[in-house]
């Protein structure tokens, strides 16, 4: 077997170990499968290219898909609704089984920035420390740090329903 047999065969695994979990994870940046699912796409090709030379496959897709989400966002927000086609976005079954507990996370997502996104999806969502998702994201900790801060903080204000949903008063959950 050649070194580049190998390195397909190395990017094939990859791919069938962490395509759902990058999907999910794209999809909790976005809100929308079909977007995650092109998102998803467009970084493995990157990493695809890249393939023997990364060190960390896994935190290049993540930090791929952060980038891509937000380059998306910015471009959507600086189009008018018509050029948007101007249809309801659909709504499609994501990782939190509770329909209401779905969307209204859902939601609340979308009311923050796509950094602030980025940071709580990776910190709670997938369970990252605050140095992995400064790693991942290509920041500091402290940005980390504030960036949840400020995320949880705004979710606090616009979704105090949230808490509610998962059984807390919005008190209760964590600062």
């Amino acid at each position: 077997m050649t070194t580049e047999d190998r390195a397909r065969a190395g990017f094939a695994d990859f791919v069938r170990a962490e395509n759902a979990a990058l999907t999910r994870f794209a999809y909790l940046l976005t809100g929308d499968r079909h977007h995650a699912e092109d998102l998803v796409q467009t970084a493995l090709a990157r990493v695809a290219v890249h393939w023997e030379r990364v060190d960390d496959p896994a935190g290049y897709v993540r930090r791929t898909l952060c980038t891509q989400a937000a380059s998306w966002w910015r471009w959507r927000r600086a189009r008018p609704p018509e050029q948007l086609g101007g249809s309801v976005p659909e709504r499609t079954t994501g990782p939190v089984e509770d329909p209401d507990l779905r969307l209204t996370l859902r939601a609340a997502l979308g009311r923050l920035t796509a950094r602030q996104r980025a940071v709580l999806v990776l910190r709670y969502y997938e369970d990252r420390s605050e140095s992995e998702t400064a790693a991942l994201l290509g920041c500091r900790l402290g940005t980390v740090k504030s960036q949840t801060r400020h995320a949880l903080a705004r979710l606090r204000v616009l979704a105090p329903e949230l808490a509610e949903l998962v059984g807390r008063a919005p008190e209760e959950v964590s600062r």
